[in-house]
């Protein structure tokens, strides 16, 4: 990519798409496109094909996505498989009807198999049962994942896929029952700090084990793989160390300066029982992560308190 080159940024006011945007600017680059849902529905196929065709961005990065955590997707399965579907087939056939030179589409650890051996490694899509409570969102995107395959093997198509493990940051979700882990987490400490509450209560018995990333860092891998990858092939990038999330919970317990107790409900589910990538792929090509968890958890759970209200 060169700094003048024109750069869509699909969802840029999410997690993701923020960090992406945030990192390239940094960079200098400086002809980014980006559209708000409210003016360009991406999930309207007729405005995001007059979207491209006035726009004819060279490259993208395809953030835009409904996403949520295990409540909302067990509640809205019709909204996270269909808007997605909508999304990413738009956006990415608009991109070939529009000569886009390169395309990055943004999956997730959810793709994979619950049982997949860990660390789990990018052959192991498609090779058993998803975990039921993400499945909704979870085909959405292996069915991205798929199309941008399709045009690669029909039309030639620079399209690729990466496959963030779980991941945090500035400008999360915290919404209080459609968030992901660790911004929900965040928020009921928070407030059972701030309403002197003597106890937090987490689902599951904090068994499970999840592996986290900040990001920032992913948005450092994705300008570094739409520079440097160019394979129809997955590529999964991680952090490399996993947590239980007991352990977590203890951190962000810390971070917060809760003082009161920690109650485990196993009534309520643990989700899958491990996940960690196996990201030696990315890892080899010369990329790593950089930002530590305890601290990243510090900077999210500041820019919280500073815009959520």
């Amino acid at each position: 990519m060169n700094k003048t080159d024109k750069i869509f940024v699909a969802g840029h006011k999410g997690l993701v798409g923020s960090a992406i945007l945030r990192k390239l600017t940094n960079q200098g680059y400086n002809n980014i496109l980006t559209v708000d849902k409210t003016i360009v529905d991406l999930s309207n196929t007729n405005v995001t094909d007059i979207w491209f065709q006035e726009n004819k961005p060279d490259y993208v990065f395809l953030a835009a996505a409904k996403v949520g955590g295990i409540y909302a997707n067990d509640i809205y399965p019709v909204d996270f498989l269909d808007q997605n579907l909508k999304i990413q087939g738009n956006v990415i056939n608009s991109a070939y009807k529009y000569n886009v030179k390169k395309l990055m589409f943004l999956g997730s650890v959810c793709i994979y198999p619950k049982y997949a051996e860990t660390p789990v490694n990018e052959e192991s899509l498609l090779t058993g049962q998803l975990e039921s409570t993400n499945q909704w969102y979870a085909i959405a995107k292996i069915a991205g994942i798929k199309l941008c395959q399709a045009y690669h093997k029909q039309y030639g198509s620079n399209f690729i896929s990466v496959m963030p493990c779980n991941l945090y940051g500035i400008n999360d979700n915290f919404h209080p029952t459609n968030s992901h882990v660790l911004p929900a987490l965040l928020r009921r400490f928070h407030e059972a700090k701030e309403n002197n509450l003597k106890e937090v209560v987490c689902w599951g018995d904090g068994s499970a084990r999840r592996e986290f990333m900040n990001a920032d860092d992913l948005s450092s891998a994705c300008v570094f793989l739409m520079e440097n990858y160019n394979k129809p092939d997955i590529i999964n990038v991680g952090y490399g160390k996993d947590y239980t999330i007991k352990e977590i919970v203890e951190i962000i317990k810390d971070v917060v300066e809760y003082e009161g107790d920690i109650v485990w409900d196993t009534t309520k589910p643990n989700g899958t029982p491990k996940r960690l990538l196996d990201s030696s792929k990315v890892f080899d090509l010369g990329w790593k992560p950089t930002i530590e968890l305890k601290n990243g958890l510090i900077d999210a759970y500041n820019w919280f308190k500073q815009n959520i209200k």
